[in-house]
């Protein structure tokens, strides 16, 4: 009986540090439950609250261009993207109308995963926590120059307003970024899927790889199960070159415009510009024996008639003023730089 007891009382005795050990650790557990199943609270909220509109699809579609888009199948598009940063990078979406040749104009719509402002310590808090999102551009993803992978997928306007109106939807359910639970490969990766585009086996993968093997895995296809067709552009290589060209040249007629334009001054021992040929007058026929003689005496000082000058006077002078290192008047010193 006395074994029984003691049994049964180590039975209870551990039973009880069960219970309190399970009471301790409930409210840890619920914690994390609940950041787990915030995302699907909030997207149930969303989606009881805000339909998605034709109103609201149209907003997410760009300005159309003033000229007509070129006859294309297909004049819409979403290009999946990975660009450079000082950490491992950012993989996001693009999508729009192509202009009229056929070729991603400056106005589309920017969507990817990313968390709220350009400060770094949400970023960084990101990799232990969820932190608040945002869902538009982030800074670098309208500047091809940054651009290291991407896969273009044109649309016809049916397949457009579809792709865009789940873009909308998305972006309404995902308030909340994490480095490693749902991160910028996650979202774009939730858009393929819609689209019904094979995706990389895992999230983690650097942005340019993500997009590279998301590319290679469905560039060749042309099945019904899909929306949208796959198209070969030029490689993110070739696209950052043209860009940064472009910002080149761009750089140097603004600074050939701000640049002061400065007079060419004459410089001695220069050639001179050429002068126009001065005119002749026939000589005075000759004066009869009986007229009074000319007169011999030199031209008045008040004599509007040009000087005659002998050949070399010009050198002459212009070596006299270089003697005294003094410049002739009109001229620069001898040591002032050719411009």
């Amino acid at each position: 009986m006395r074994n029984t007891s003691l049994n049964n009382h180590g039975r209870n005795v551990a039973g009880r540090r069960r219970v309190r050990a399970t009471a301790q650790g409930l409210p840890l557990l619920v914690g994390i439950c609940a950041l787990l199943l915030a995302p699907q609270a909030i997207r149930t909220a969303s989606a009881q609250q805000e339909m998605i509109t034709p109103a609201v699809i149209a907003s997410a579609e760009p300005q159309a261009a003033a000229k007509p888009t070129a006859n294309l199948a297909r004049p819409y598009f979403i290009e999946f993207r990975s660009r450079s940063a000082q950490s491992y990078g950012h993989t996001f979406s693009i999508h729009g109308r192509l202009n009229a040749q056929g070729k991603i104009g400056s106005s589309f719509t920017v969507s990817g995963l990313h968390p709220f402002s350009e400060s770094p310590i949400p970023w960084m808090v990101g990799h232990l926590v969820l932190v608040p999102s945002e869902t538009g551009a982030s800074d670098g993803d309208r500047e091809d120059q940054y651009v290291t992978a991407r896969f273009r997928v044109n649309l016809t306007e049916a397949e457009y307003r579809k792709v865009a109106s789940y873009i909308k939807k998305l972006e309404g359910e995902h308030p909340v970024w994490h480095a490693v639970l749902y991160n910028c490969n996650a979202y774009v990766g939730d858009i393929a899927r819609f689209m019904g585009f094979n995706t990389p086996a895992s999230t983690m993968l650097m942005p340019e790889d993500f997009v590279s093997q998301l590319r290679e895995m469905n560039i060749n296809r042309r099945d019904a199960n899909i929306i949208g067709v796959p198209t070969r552009v030029e490689d993110a290589n070739a696209l950052r070159a043209a860009a940064l060209r472009a910002k080149a040249g761009g750089q140097k007629k603004a600074a050939n415009r701000a640049a002061p334009q400065t007079a060419v001054a004459h410089v001695p021992g220069a050639p001179a510009a050429a002068k126009p040929r001065a005119q002749t007058t026939r000589a005075p026929a000759a004066t009869p024996a009986s007229a009074s003689p000319a007169p011999t005496s030199a031209t008045p000082a008040s004599s509007s008639a040009p000087r005659a000058q002998a050949p070399g006077a010009r050198t002459s002078a212009l070596s006299g003023y270089a003697a005294a290192g003094t410049s002739a008047p009109g001229t620069l010193p001898a040591a002032a730089p050719v411009q």
